[in-house]
């Protein structure tokens, strides 16, 4: 009994830095933050193990100075104004006591003010944007775990998924403010060593801050489950000495200018297929596998498959546009500024040739510069980009090459002129490329939906409905649904096809034919 009493006040009034030792216990961290965090973590456990000692004490005492074996007789009394007041004003005086510092520890932790180095870290699934303000330095930093370590085929590393390709790289003894935001879902960031964890929400900026006392290398990852591949999101700061640091971003600058030269030279060169099909799986597996599959397969209902998909098997060009550019409303993001025209050409040839495509067609960094060209300077000008279209062109591929090609002025002028009719199976054409881009992703390819959460369009209302509801809902979009508005995304004509190819496949077979004219008359 007398050798577990001294454990225990060994335990609690032993020296914070024995503490620190113990491997269950919270680490100190590298910052002055992390330090308050911990001794304000020391203080209420104190408080608690002190709490506990004094009833648990009074409880044993009780049971064993008290019992009925000893002849105890159970006092005769029901109520006590003196215990009353005394078990209501000592845990508010306690709570007082803990209130204190923890108020000073998290108005400090909310005080980004006089930062010295201000970073907008930005979430992307599944992956970390920094940009540092001011000094013209941005890149993403991605997890560089081999895949055949996580597939299990290797033995798994040292810092096994929770290594980067590219560090967020910090100064030591300087103040660094932290602005975070995200490009899709919430994120969080979170590095235990600096006591920041803070959510990236869309939309919104949240601020944390830093002071970094020591150089070394510090790990985290996102705390928030962000999707399939929330696991697969770790964060690495490296903190590096401030004449260091200084050094470093001036050799970012140089190797910037160093990558856009390289990029410009490689414009001129022609790769064969065996250096594309090779440098795209690589770009792919990095990059694109964790939504597509590594087999390209996709996961139904989330991620389209590429495998004969209608963007592998149509024009390069819209490939290019989907890559380079993202596609609104969808989890496909822009790559344009994470790859290199080269890198770009790269994973398009490979997706266009792997998995049985086998379209033979081979895309340069010439054909990526091109179309990134056409569309900034149709951007910048706002200006409608001229359009040649051949005068064999069926309809269908008239209005889909302006679409693509123009500009969003001369998108409108699309919209206005293409209102001709179509026959049947060109809207069922039409309709069924558009559907595979747009609505698949939720309603899935063969029209069944997921159950609970995207309805299913083989023989429902909506589409056995009058065709005035169906456009309205394809048109506007579906308030407190995920149905969202398509008539800022889809021209007149591509509207009206894909109403018609919903009312028409699966077996739904109404026989009805939507035109441009009914779209653009629709609420009138």
């Amino acid at each position: 009994m007398k050798q577990l009493l001294y454990c225990v006040l060994a335990l609690i009034f032993s020296p914070a830095l024995f503490a620190s030792e113990m491997p269950f216990n919270m680490t100190e961290g590298v910052t002055e933050i992390s330090g308050k965090v911990y001794n304000l973590h020391m203080i209420i456990l104190y408080i608690c193990c002190a709490i506990g000692i004094v009833v648990f004490g009074a409880m044993i005492y009780a049971m064993i100075n008290h019992r009925k074996s000893k002849g105890a007789v159970a006092a005769n009394f029901h109520e006590s104004t003196k215990v009353e007041i005394l078990w209501t004003v000592v845990p508010f005086i306690i709570l007082i006591i803990m209130a204190i510092p923890a108020t000073k520890t998290l108005i400090a932790m909310e005080d980004p003010s006089n930062a010295d180095l201000t970073i907008k870290i930005t979430g992307s699934q599944w992956k970390w944007h920094y940009s540092y303000f001011d000094k013209d330095v941005e890149f993403y930093s991605l997890m560089s775990t081999p895949r055949a370590q996580i597939e299990g085929t290797e033995a798994k590393g040292e810092h096994y998924l929770l290594e980067v390709d590219k560090p967020l790289v910090l100064p030591i003894n300087r103040k660094v403010r932290f602005l975070m935001t995200s490009d899709d879902v919430i994120h969080s960031w979170w590095v235990p060593a600096f006591a920041v964890k803070k959510d990236a929400n869309p939309g919104f900026i949240n601020e944390a801050w830093t002071r970094i006392d020591k150089p070394g290398v510090y790990r985290g990852q996102c705390a928030e489950l962000c999707g399939k591949d929330h696991g697969f999101m770790p964060i690495v700061v490296e903190a590096l000495a401030e004449e260091d640091f200084d050094k470093w971003l001036i050799a970012q600058k140089e190797q910037a200018n160093n990558a856009e030269a390289a990029a410009q030279a490689a414009l001129s060169q022609t790769l064969t297929m065996e250096e594309l099909m090779a440098q795209g799986e690589q770009i792919y597996l990095a990059r694109c596998a964790a939504c597509h599959q590594p087999n390209g397969a996709g996961l139904p209902g989330v991620f389209p498959s590429l495998i004969a998909s209608p963007i592998i098997k149509g024009p390069i060009a819209a490939h290019i546009d989907i890559v380079s550019n993202g596609l609104t409303g969808t989890a496909m993001q822009a790559f344009a500024k994470q790859l290199t025209a080269t890198e770009i050409a790269a994973v398009i040839t490979f997706e266009r040739n792997a998995w049985g495509n086998d379209s033979g067609d081979t895309v340069q960094a010439a054909d990526v510069s091109s179309a990134a060209s056409v569309s900034a300077a149709s951007s910048d000008t706002g200006a409608a980009v001229p359009v040649t279209l051949p005068a064999t062109l069926p309809k269908i591929e008239q209005v889909e090459a302006a679409v693509s090609e123009a500009t969003t002025d001369a998108v409108e002028d699309v919209k206005a002129v293409a209102l001709d009719d179509l026959t049947m199976d060109e809207l069922m054409a039409m309709g069924e490329k558009v559907y595979m881009t747009s609505c698949v992703a939720c309603h899935q390819a063969a029209g069944t939906g997921l159950p609970g959460a995207f309805p299913s369009l083989v023989g429902t209302p909506v589409v056995t409905g009058p065709v005035s509801g169906h456009l309205d809902v394809v048109i506007n979009g579906k308030s407190a649904t995920a149905m969202q508005s398509f008539s800022a995304l889809l021209t007149p004509q591509q509207l009206a096809a894909v109403v018609t190819y919903e009312r028409n496949a699966w077996g739904n077979n109404s026989g009805e034919a939507v035109q441009a004219t009914d779209v653009v008359g629709h609420g009138k």
